[in-house]
């Protein structure tokens, strides 16, 4: 998948899973193959199926010997994943209802693991039977915002169906850009202009255009913030297909999409981050072990900057707005602590909007329901500061507090490998 554009800056040695942490829905392949045919995109023959049986009778309904059954996780790299079942590779051509019941079997309520899950893999709980076509030439066809022109670029290449990102680095000849005005939309000289570039035969470039223009269409009716296509393949019989599509979904944008966001599967989601979803909160999950609780983007970025900075590594970003209530911080707590890795919490509030004390109420709720047994440095600033400090000295909990950002970051990382030596010992250590 490629991003052009970053919602904020990456953090010292971060993933880039923390450098997107502007959230945007994202939905399984089978339902973004329906929205495109409601657009007007042809797209491959096919059918989801939740059972072995209803994979061959998928099968069956389309009345062809070349199929292909694709695993419906949300991750990219299905094709060289592997299953918790044994089987190599979550996209697989069949030739047969049997075939397709046969493999749909072995991917079934079984974990994918391919480069983008992780280690630990997603669940497959659906497969998508669709027709093989037999394709001339591939392309890349991808809709993004782009914070440099300030609005909708088309990213386009005449070498499709691969890492895009290697095309951008080996051939970036290759690769065509096409900043699209907001208010006159993509115009159908350029789509042609487009199409012709890209190396679409002159008996497709029409239609190439046409599926172009509807995809623009897609990606501004439904607030996306992504539409990719990769392939968009010319077929043999020079008919233009979305062989495969990746969506994002602005989540702003929820109140007036609700039958797009009706899709998410939450199942295929981090749990804490749905359950901060629920609260409203901006959470990320990562592999660190140290906790962070945070208001404001820019500050959360910069406190996992300060962390790394340390010699620590960041367990999450987590945003809690500013406007917090006690109650959301108190979940915001919960979902910190849920993650069995945190071996220590790092709270830093700049209290503008957001009132210290609030966060402070909030800190000392969360301690008392969860009974909280791991090191906890707090350092705040700002509005109702002297307040919530009253607040936190008079808990009598064990509550670390600190007025510099670095000192707190540094305390944090101390007593995070204080924690992790013991546990690896076996050694209960209370704080």
């Amino acid at each position: 998948m490629l991003r052009f554009a970053r919602t904020i800056r990456p953090a010292v040695g971060l993933t880039s899973k923390a450098a997107q942490c502007k959230r945007f829905l994202s939905i399984h392949e089978h339902l973004s193959m329906g929205l495109l045919n409601k657009y007007g995109v042809q797209t491959p023959r096919g059918s989801v199926a939740k059972t072995p049986e209803e994979a061959y009778q998928a099968a069956v309904k389309l009345g062809t010997d070349d199929m292909v059954i694709k695993a419906q996780v949300l991750a990219g790299g299905r094709g060289k994943g592997t299953f918790d079942s044994g089987l190599k590779g979550g996209v697989r051509t069949i030739f047969s209802p049997d075939e397709a019941r046969g493999l749909a079997e072995k991917m079934l309520g079984h974990t994918l693991v391919t480069k983008q899950t992780g280690a630990a893999g997603k669940v497959c709980n659906a497969v998508y039977v669709v027709e093989r076509k037999y394709v001339r030439r591939e392309y890349y066809f991808a809709i993004l915002m782009d914070r440099k022109s300030q609005g909708p670029v088309i990213v386009a290449s005449s070498q499709g169906g691969v890492d895009i990102e290697s095309v951008a680095a080996e051939n970036p000849e290759a690769i065509h850009k096409l900043p699209v005005d907001l208010k006159q939309g993509l115009q159908r000289k350029d789509a042609v202009q487009l199409a012709e570039q890209m190396g679409f035969s002159k008996q497709c470039v029409e239609d190439a255009a046409d599926t172009m223009i509807n995809l623009y269409k897609l990606f501004v009716d439904k607030d996306a913030t992504m539409v990719e296509i990769n392939p968009m393949a010319e077929s043999a019989q020079h008919e233009v297909l979305c062989m495969d599509a990746k969506f994002g979904f602005d989540d702003n944008a929820d109140f007036r999409q609700s039958d797009v966001f009706a899709l998410r599967d939450v199942t295929q989601e981090d749990p804490r981050e749905v359950a901060a979803h629920k609260y409203k909160l901006n959470y990320i999950g990562l592999d660190g072990d140290i906790g962070c609780l945070v208001n404001g983007a820019g500050l959360a970025m910069s406190t996992m900057d300060i962390i790394k900075l340390n010699g620590g590594e960041p367990a999450n970003f987590l945003d809690v707005g500013g406007s917090a209530t006690v109650e959301q911080v108190t979940e915001a707590f919960k979902i910190i602590s849920s993650d069995s890795h945190v071996s220590a919490i790092l709270v830093n509030i700049f209290g503008g909007i957001m009132r210290c004390d609030v966060i402070a109420e909030g800190i000392i709720t969360a301690v008392n329901q969860l009974g909280l047994d791991i090191p906890l440095v707090v350092r705040l600033q700002g509005t109702n500061v002297d307040e919530a400090k009253r607040l936190i000295a008079q808990s009598d909990l064990r509550i670390i507090s600190c007025d510099d950002l670095d000192e707190a970051a540094r305390k944090a990382v101390q007593l995070s490998k204080i924690v992790k030596m013991a546990r690896e010992a076996n050694i209960q250590i209370k704080f």
